[in-house]
């Protein structure tokens, strides 16, 4: 997988995400004539994905989310923008799109297709209009108004995942004061980036709020009880809600490019630090991409997350600009935005030999150490988080 050296005839991006947009931008930042393609399956508004899980707490809109719509982003960005567009096929040999009976030419091109919410179980039909999972704008719209909808000013949502996302969309529909359950396997919350104690403390400051946690429970069964989704538990005990929100985590969308006959793994669109995948003229970025093998199982962290994204439409528009820059990720830590109990954590790539844990009454910091005694990463909650800066000097680079 070489790195490419001359400025692109043209550019076409698949997705019009954070990742396809931002890379857009920057391309467009260093070459003003550089023609660029922008193809989306959904609206094509430009907005941040994070702020959906925060919009409650700040009383916005889906639609105040909105910075640009598609007209917008071609106008700013001065290309060709085409929404509720999916791409079926790509031939790698003739370097063309199948977009229905059309056959789209491309020089070089992009996967920022992003990742789909894993769906643990299958939902009947009669339950879809009150099951939801919330992976872009388009799907927040839909749940938002569904649940403005609802009776009443208070629903009774019950959300299946502790992970991220989970998180802090129970802690976003509680400021919003509907009445949450927390559903997950595991026995505390965001098993990915506290260790057990820290997370113990995050759900104890949910349960301290009113929102109630089913931790080592897992769904057996969703039904329906006269307009009420009845969860049914692995224990046999249930509960009655309004609404679901599946936030169970993402699969990288990696069957266009499988089907094409890139080298692809269940962490992504496999690249090298340039981006590039297996194919010449392809390159990928953001949650579709498995980058160096950061992402593989076992590999710690993955770049899920807006930092690393920036940086690989950074790095990725001075590659195709004629600059080959390898995308370098820094020690950056996630925020987690859960204001009942703030959280920064910085997971360790490999498996540490100890966490030493400081700290009480919530406010917790937590050292992933080797076996010397050298930081691999950490987790603070409370008023630790405060030493998230100090402690990203310290430890070593996501991706150096």
């Amino acid at each position: 997988m070489n790195a490419r050296t001359r400025t692109p005839e043209s550019l076409t991006i698949i997705g019009t995400g954070m990742a396809g947009l931002g890379l857009a931008r920057a391309v467009r930042s260093r070459d003003a004539e550089c023609p660029i393609t922008l193809i989306t399956a959904d609206s094509g508004d430009d907005y941040a994905k994070p702020l959906l899980s925060s919009a409650f707490a700040k009383r916005q809109t889906p639609d105040a989310l909105v910075m640009r719509d598609a007209v917008g982003v071609a106008e700013a960005l001065r290309a060709q923008v085409r929404i509720h567009t999916p791409v079926e096929a790509i031939d790698t040999l003739n370097r063309r799109l199948r977009i229905g009976a059309e056959q789209l030419p491309y020089d070089q091109l992009v996967l920022a297709t992003g990742a789909a919410p894993w769906q643990p179980f299958a939902i009947d039909s009669l339950l879809r209009d009150r099951v939801f999972q919330i992976n872009d704008l388009d799907d927040y719209r839909r749940f938002r108004a569904t649940l403005d909808r609802h009776p009443g000013q208070q629903a009774r949502i019950a959300i299946i995942g502790a992970g991220l996302v989970g998180c802090e969309f129970a802690n976003d529909l509680h400021s919003g004061g509907h009445r949450i359950a927390l559903i997950a396997p595991e026995a505390t919350p965001l098993p990915r980036l506290l260790p057990p104690p820290l997370g113990q403390a995050l759900a104890e400051a949910f349960d301290g709020a009113g929102i109630r946690g089913y931790f080592e429970r897992s769904v057996a069964a969703l039904g329906d009880n006269d307009g009420e989704v009845v969860i049914t538990l692995d224990d046999g005990d249930r509960l009655e809600a309004d609404l679901v929100l599946i936030a169970t985590g993402l699969q990288p969308r990696t069957a266009l490019a499988e089907a094409a006959g890139l080298a692809v793994s269940p962490a992504g669109i496999l690249t090298d630090r340039y981006l590039a995948t297996s194919e010449a003229n392809i390159h990928a970025l953001g949650d579709v991409a498995c980058v160096d093998g950061l992402n593989a199982p076992g590999n710690g962290l993955s770049a899920m997350y807006v930092q690393p994204l920036q940086a690989s439409a950074k790095a990725l528009a001075a590659t195709l600009t004629g600059t080959p820059t390898p995308v370098r990720y820094g020690a950056w830590p996630v925020m987690v935005k859960t204001p009942l109990l703030p959280v920064a954590a910085l997971p360790p790539r490999q498996t540490p030999a100890r966490w030493r844990i400081e700290g009480e009454a919530g406010d917790f910091s937590a050292f992933a150490e080797d076996e010397t005694g050298r930081l691999l990463g950490f987790a603070l909650t409370g008023r630790c988080v405060r030493r998230k800066v100090e402690l990203a000097r310290a430890a070593p680079p996501l991706l150096g």
